[in-house]
């Protein structure tokens, strides 16, 4: 469990996160509303380079930064009614050559079943946040 007492502390781990991506690797971020999903994405993008605004894709669903290295897809599937509905939005196709980053992962169907998915739990602790993570088998030895 990694305590996240405040802004900075989370951009702390966003960055940390950034700096292990490979091509293919998923961010799978879960917790309830206002435990920091969004946020954490930001850092990260903001940590692999990425400047100005990060919108939340809540109702664009996906968001693409072609710009970064490596790529990131950043997308909130909290609106989708079921897992089946990710095929029609062409996930796949953003996925090559990017890294993912998740949001309410568990209305996409899931992603701990891939060896590069990094799975984070956030929840609210004080006036802060805290992180379980996990790591699929590829992310051994480069853990946050």
């Amino acid at each position: 469990m990694i305590d996240l007492p405040d802004l900075e502390a989370m951009h702390g781990f966003g960055g940390r996160i950034a700096e292990q991506l490979r091509v293919g690797d998923v961010v799978a971020l879960s917790g309830g509303l206002g435990t920091g999903k969004t946020t954490l994405s930001r850092a990260i993008l903001q940590a692999l380079g990425h400047q100005g605004e990060v919108p939340s894709p809540t109702f664009t669903i996906i968001e693409m930064y072609d710009h970064l290295d490596p790529p990131a897809v950043h997308a909130d599937f909290y609106r989708l009614e079921d897992p089946s509905e990710v095929e029609q939005l062409g996930l796949d196709d953003y996925r090559e050559g990017a890294v993912l980053l998740a949001e309410w992962p568990d209305h996409a169907g899931g992603f701990a079943h891939e060896a590069g998915c990094l799975q984070i739990t956030l929840e609210i602790s004080g006036k802060g946040r805290k992180a379980i993570v996990e790591g699929g088998a590829d992310w051994l030895g480069r853990m946050p």
